[in-house]
């Protein structure tokens, strides 16, 4: 089987629709990895669960999709900008909520780690670290998976990471260290502005579908990526 991982989606569901297609996905033969952030800032959140739901797909979880499990727990509000109404007024809210709140922080396979964000370089193993964290009260690994973009050499993390926060602090791929894992690839997504990062263990998928730029696929058997254009920007560059 085919095993395709899929960029972030964010509520983009025509482009999903449109890239499914170019890759001829097929459920019988293919397996389907979101890297996460399935909803919030595009125009249909609940359609792209009630699609990756009904197709089998197998995500992480990222911090939109935590943003919506806490606003349906009643542990934070929604903001203006989030485009989640539809999420938790829809009939069937009860049934994607709790198939969303079971996807994991990590999936670890035999050649390649899936998470949303990042891998911190003091985790011997990304799997322990982060099996059977609740995502509405997720621990500081948890957080760190879902949320990372520049960290230092042990791991810690900058006051705000959405421009370079300097010495020490690099791009937390920097740190990733193969050999320490399994000569593992490492698939992720989170980070629009760096956009689509192939290199030796890491692919990186997120190509701002959702500011109106590319939805990415990234199929591990063949090593090749497909993309699609957005329709349009969705919401603003940066947020």
């Amino acid at each position: 089987m085919r095993r395709i991982f899929l960029g972030d989606v964010q509520g983009c569901r025509v482009e999903l629709e449109r890239l499914l297609e170019r890759l001829r996905f097929d459920p019988a033969a293919d397996e389907l990895f979101p890297v996460g952030d399935l909803v919030n800032r595009g125009p249909d959140s609940l359609g792209c669960l009630r699609l990756l739901r009904s197709l089998g797909a197998r995500s992480v979880l990222g911090n939109h999709d935590l943003h919506l499990l806490h606003a349906a727990a009643g542990l934070r509000e929604l903001r203006p900008e989030d485009t989640l109404s539809d999420c938790l007024s829809g009939h069937d809210r009860e049934e994607l909520l709790a198939w969303l709140a079971a996807q994991s922080f990590v999936r670890v396979f035999a050649d390649v780690f899936l998470v949303h964000a990042g891998i911190s370089p003091r985790w011997k193993d990304p799997g322990a670290e982060l099996a059977g964290a609740d995502p509405l009260h997720p621990s500081a690994s948890a957080l760190f998976a879902a949320k990372v973009r520049y960290c230092d050499a042990a791991g810690n993390l900058p006051r705000r990471d959405d421009a370079d926060p300097g010495p020490p602090f690099r791009p937390w791929h920097e740190f990733y260290d193969p050999a320490r894992h399994g000569n593992r690839m490492v698939v992720f997504g989170h980070w629009a502005a760096q956009g689509l990062l192939v290199r030796d263990k890491l692919r990186g998928l997120d190509t701002g579908c959702v500011w109106g730029g590319k939805l990415s696929a990234w199929i591990a058997e063949e090593d090749r990526i497909l993309q699609v254009d957005a329709q349009r920007a969705w919401a603003p560059i940066g947020s």
